[in-house]
């Protein structure tokens, strides 16, 4: 909120006139069409990135290329290319493939990811009671509930660990009362609930009952504090369990911080007295953590470290006696750099499943959605044993075909389902193990409900999601300009000899060598009797292939290259007869040089030596004169004071 009156107040004092300017301002039209305010910004902004200033200059350029683009998008629709079925055809497989994951996206894993990214900006130390819930019967479920709700009843925050190590059902902090210290997000899988809970949470009120996977909780949040974030850490571990007793254990552990307080380097401390065979020879590299990865006591340690390169004392866990050594600490990294792994986290978690299905929920109340299960259940009803097999192809043979379901007042009927049930019939035959044909429709019917939801909300992507709408305009242009282009000018290119011709003739100075350098490369296998300057000698008065043939190819190989002059191989003149010195490689035996065969002076190039080039630049002039025919064919129209708002400098 903050943020949000700055920005406002900084707009007043330097951007006064933006506050007039909507995105649904025409900023210029073409041909009667318009361009908004709110698109131009979008493509300029998305193609500038990080230098889109909206200085007047790059303003103007900008918008002199997007008028150009308008202009040809204006001509492919003039010659029709919008109605050719192959290219509706490509943007509509486009589209579906966009949309497949845009709506979750935008949903739910956006969502989820920022929300996790909040939650990791603080750690929470809380403590709570857990009722475990031993079956799904919902008898049990209910019953653990209100057992929940009743102890509720008595906790306060008082007498919190008193009546948790007593009823928790949480063997690992029953016994220091209920207490689980400070933790970070996410929680473990299947504990969502109890992590939105406690980040939303105010300190010291008894909250719940939260129901996890692992059961009902109650708690209490303790306080918060700044993440720990991450630390980079190497160790040496000597072992309890070894040969040696625990106080052995200990006295080798202090020889060997003391060898790192003598001088010696922490990496060969650790190769001679860490027990921790994955890490000893790495230098007893552990990597980066945050906190509730290892023992705390073990944690506790690492944080404690407040400089790089520090090494701790003698540390006791669980599991021996470790020495530390603090190699770096990070903060939470900016939500751009951790948006990856955050999406990762989410899509392994059960958070991620429940919130598509409350999407899925939400989006059917949105709808409308109705469902028609009479005509659910006489359909079922006349289904017999086959319908389990995947190979029969079910189709509807009665005269009507009833309604099963309405989404936004359209109906969608009994065929609709089986094409549905035969695009997924390995499904249908697997639920045979668990189902009878009811229960089976029942649940395959769920499914399909599911999928039209999501299908029709697919379709409201363009009115919902601005940007997915901009993603859908600059596709279908691009695919227009593209054949467009080729039309009226790649393919004429190509294809106009006449043309390209005099064009090259008319710039035939454009296209010259310079001064080149015809080089032999010369190879000559190890041989007593034979010398590589001997070989040299005779490419001096022979062609390459005479000189192969006379020495024999098992022998001598030569290849021939073109250098421009001021391109040469390192050590070789650019003049005839130059050579570099003779080097000779023991792993293949070849003794190999180079040598200047002939200079080749500066030259005109012929159109068969430079076509790729020319037809490049006949293109440029075929689109600059294709672009001025069409400013006189379609009027160009800017607003200026709509572009003078949108200026900042």
């Amino acid at each position: 909120m903050i943020k949000y009156f700055f920005g406002l107040a900084a707009s007043l004092l330097f951007t006064y006139p933006l506050l007039a300017q909507r995105d649904s301002d025409v900023l210029f039209s073409v041909n009667g069409d318009p361009v908004t305010v709110g698109e131009f910004r979008y493509i300029y902004s998305k193609t500038n990135g990080e230098e889109a200033t909206f200085s007047r200059e790059s303003v103007m350029e900008y918008l002199d290329l997007y008028e150009r683009f308008k202009l040809k998008v204006a001509r492919a629709r003039d010659m029709g290319l919008d109605t050719i079925t192959a290219l509706q055809n490509e943007l509509e497989g486009y589209r579906k493939q966009l949309a497949d994951n845009y709506l979750i996206d935008r949903e739910v894993t956006d969502r989820l990811t920022e929300e996790l990214y909040g939650h990791q900006q603080e750690d929470v130390d809380f403590s709570h009671l857990l009722l475990k819930i031993s079956s799904d019967d919902p008898a049990d479920t209910l019953a653990v509930f209100r057992r929940a709700t009743e102890i509720r009843e008595r906790l306060t925050p008082d007498n919190f660990a008193e009546l948790a190590a007593s009823l928790s059902e949480d063997t690992y902090s029953k016994p220091r009362g209920g207490r689980i210290g400070f933790v970070s997000a996410p929680l473990p899988n299947g504990m969502y609930p109890l992590e939105k809970a406690l980040y939303a949470a105010p300190t010291d009120r008894v909250l719940g009952p939260v129901r996890t996977a692992a059961g009902y909780h109650l708690f209490v949040k303790h306080a918060t504090r700044p993440a720990y974030g991450e630390v980079e850490i190497a160790h040496i571990i000597v072992r309890k369990g070894g040969d040696a007793g625990a106080e052995e254990a200990r006295e080798k552990a202090e020889e060997a911080r003391q060898a790192i307080l003598n001088g010696q380097p922490f990496e060969a401390v650790a190769a001679e007295y860490s027990e921790d065979d994955k890490t000893k020879n790495q230098g007893g590299y552990i990597g980066f953590f945050g906190i509730n990865r290892y023992s705390k006591v073990f944690e506790e340690a690492a944080f404690a470290l407040t400089e790089d390169g520090q090494v701790s004392d003698v540390v006791e866990s669980p599991v021996g006696f470790h020495i530390l050594r603090r190699i770096s600490r990070r903060g939470i990294q900016p939500l751009d750099q951790q948006r990856p792994l955050l999406e990762a986290a989410v899509k392994r978690d059960a958070r991620y499943t429940d919130a598509q299905r409350a999407m899925l929920e939400r989006l059917k109340q949105e709808y409308g959605t109705e469902r028609m299960e009479e005509g659910l259940a006489t359909y079922a009803a006349g289904q017999d044993s086959s319908f389990f097999d995947a190979q029969k192809e079910l189709s509807f043979s009665g005269t009507a075909d009833p309604t099963l379901l309405r989404i936004a007042e359209r109906d969608f009927r009994v065929s609709d389902f089986e094409d549905f049930l035969n695009r997924n019939a390995r499904l249908r035959a697997s639920l045979q193990r668990r189902f009878d044909v009811s229960g089976a429709t029942a649940e395959l019917y769920d499914r399909w409900v599911n999928e039209a939801v999501q299908a029709h909300a697919e379709q409201q992507l363009e009115e919902k999601f601005p940007e997915f709408r901009a993603l859908m305009r600059e596709y279908r242009e691009g695919i227009l300009l593209f054949e467009a282009t080729k039309l009226e000018v790649w393919d004429r290119a190509g294809e106009d000899t006449t043309g390209l011709q005099a064009f090259f003739d008319a710039h035939r100075d454009d296209y010259r060598y310079g001064p080149r350098a015809r080089v032999l490369n010369v190879a000559v296998r190890a041989d007593d009797s034979l010398q590589i300057d001997e070989v040299v000698a005779h490419l001096r008065e022979h062609t390459a292939e005479e000189t192969m043939q006379a020495f024999g190819r098992q022998a001598v190989s030569v290849e021939e290259n073109l250098y421009e002059e001021d391109r040469l191989p390192e050590g070789l003149r650019a003049e005839a007869g130059a050579r570099t010195e003779a080097r000779i490689d023991p792993a293949t035996g070849l003794t190999t040089l180079q040598l200047v065969r002939e200079m080749l002076p500066a030259r005109r190039k012929e159109l068969a030596e430079a076509r790729g080039y020319v037809i490049a630049d006949y293109q440029d002039q075929l689109e600059r004169e294709w672009v001025e025919e069409l400013r006189k064919r379609y009027e160009v129209k800017v607003n200026k004071s709509v572009l003078n708002k949108l200026i900042r400098s």
